[in-house]
């Protein structure tokens, strides 16, 4: 979901659980949202945009065994959606463009339970992976300061309706 106010733009996204998942979707899910918050972390003042990649790498591919999309990747946002520096979600620690405070950037994890290769549909916006396994993607646009990155877009309305709705799932039963 994008926003444009007063000159700006925003940019978030959240992966939807439709119906009964199976557990290592579940887990997916978790792995991936969890590692756009890492990547969070690396967002402040003097780090490179490697230190985020490596961060977001370490904890879904090196730790976890999922793909990371090469493709696809999290971006400088502003007066333009789509501004530079690019935020891969692969990378080394020390390397890319250097954060500076009040840069604002969309960090936007993009995994997959299996493979890391993705292809296009002829539709031109239908994006799936090569071994048709499930994928995952969270995206926050943040502020980034001296000692803590400042996140500007919000799942606490997306994760309450999720949870309202597991609870009543669960009374039904």
């Amino acid at each position: 979901m994008g926003v444009f106010k007063n000159g700006f733009h925003g940019d978030s996204a959240y992966t939807f659980a439709i119906g009964e998942i199976e557990d290592e979707v579940k887990k997916l899910l978790k792995i991936t949202k969890e590692s756009l918050y890492k990547g969070i972390e690396k967002a402040i003042h003097g780090n490179r945009v490697g230190d985020i990649a490596f961060a977001v790498q370490q904890h879904t591919e090196k730790e976890n065994g999922y793909g990371v999309v090469r493709e696809l990747v999290g971006h400088g946002v502003g007066r333009h959606l789509h501004e530079d520096p690019q935020v891969p979600n692969y990378g080394k620690r020390g390397s890319g463009a250097k954060l500076r405070e009040w840069m604002t950037i969309a960090i936007e994890p993009m995994i997959n339970l299996g493979v890391k290769e993705v292809y296009h549909d002829e539709d031109g916006w239908t994006i799936r992976t090569k071994d048709n396994k499930p994928s995952a993607h969270f995206e926050h646009s943040v502020c980034v300061q001296k000692s803590k990155a400042d996140i500007l877009s919000s799942f606490t309305e997306i994760e309450a309706a999720e949870e309202a709705n597991i609870n009543l799932f669960n009374s039904h039963q």
